[in-house]
């Protein structure tokens, strides 16, 4: 069952995304299009638009969908949600955060991390798992878990962002690189959705996953493991760091642009532009970031 907190999350969002392309009336809304550009399952997407069907904003046609019942131009403002951080993204922010300070030892039993937070094991084990899949800790024999290395100050954070620049650079420009249409194409779907609203709504945590996914597509374009190897040690290394600095939503319109231009640049065979313009980008953002670290 869709959970009822994230149905007007969504709404905003395909109210967004109708306004962004200037949507007319009568215009197809496919559910998995909607689906794969949130990043959520159909479940969520198909309560949302039968609550946008309640306030007249769609209309469904039996066997055929929903489609747009009014002009996007006739859309009032969606509201504007904050980002979701009860329950288990609660725990998993305050674990990333008491690790970053050092709170958190390297090495913690699942006894001490079921006190401390006040969890049953149950979900403690299910946020341990997520933090594993992300590549920051890793299960030890027994019930004993071990944090990975991370970047913890301003000039790693700064290197990083350098060395990120330079690889995804020379990893565009490699002969072998080559783009998958279809992998470009969910990106292209995936970043219009953050710039038409899913950047007020989705968590930091999703944000996140959605532009590393962006950069290391990029390289993996380049058929070269070691150079995507190398950028997936350094987004697993900087994403704690990452969650430290206060997410600036206003900005993150302009960056889904400049991943959006990339896109454009490689799709019309000005791979050597979309290099140079991707090396900038990566720097720019850098330059953004550092001082709060």
């Amino acid at each position: 069952m869709a959970r009822n907190s994230l149905s007007p999350q969504i709404s905003n969002s395909i109210i967004e995304f109708v306004k962004s392309k200037e949507m007319r009336k009568g215009e197809h809304l496919p559910l998995q299009m909607l689906a794969d550009a949130f990043r959520v399952s159909r479940a969520p997407v198909m309560s949302a638009l039968r609550r946008l069907e309640g306030e007249g904003v769609v209309r469904a046609e039996a066997n055929r969908g929903y489609f747009l019942a009014v002009d996007a131009e006739n859309l009032g403002d969606a509201s504007r949600p904050t980002e979701r951080e009860d329950g288990e993204d609660a725990v998993y922010f305050r674990i990333a955060e008491d690790r970053l300070a050092s709170r958190l030892p390297e090495r913690v039993s699942e006894a001490e991390l079921m006190r401390l937070y006040e969890l049953p094991r149950s979900r403690l084990l299910k946020i341990l798992h997520r933090i594993a899949d992300e590549g920051w800790i890793e299960r030890l024999p027994g019930n004993g878990w071990a944090f990975r290395q991370t970047l913890t100050s301003r000039q790693s954070y700064e290197d990083g962002y350098a060395f990120r620049a330079v690889i995804e650079q020379q990893a565009m420009l490699l002969p072998s690189f080559e783009p998958d249409l279809e992998e470009l194409q969910r990106a292209r779907q995936t970043q219009t959705a953050l710039s038409a609203g899913g950047y007020q709504t989705w968590s930091r945590a999703e944000i996140f996953k959605a532009n590393n996914e962006f950069h290391e597509m990029l390289v993996g374009w380049s058929k070269n493991e070691f150079f995507l190897d190398s950028i997936r040690r350094i987004n697993r290394l900087r994403r704690l760091i990452e969650y430290q600095i206060t997410i600036d939503r206003s900005r993150l319109p302009k960056q889904t642009e400049e991943h959006l231009h990339i896109l454009d640049l490689i799709e019309s065979g000005r791979r050597s532009e979309a290099a140079a313009f991707l090396y900038t980008h990566i720097m720019g953002a850098g330059r953004i970031k550092a001082p709060q670290v």
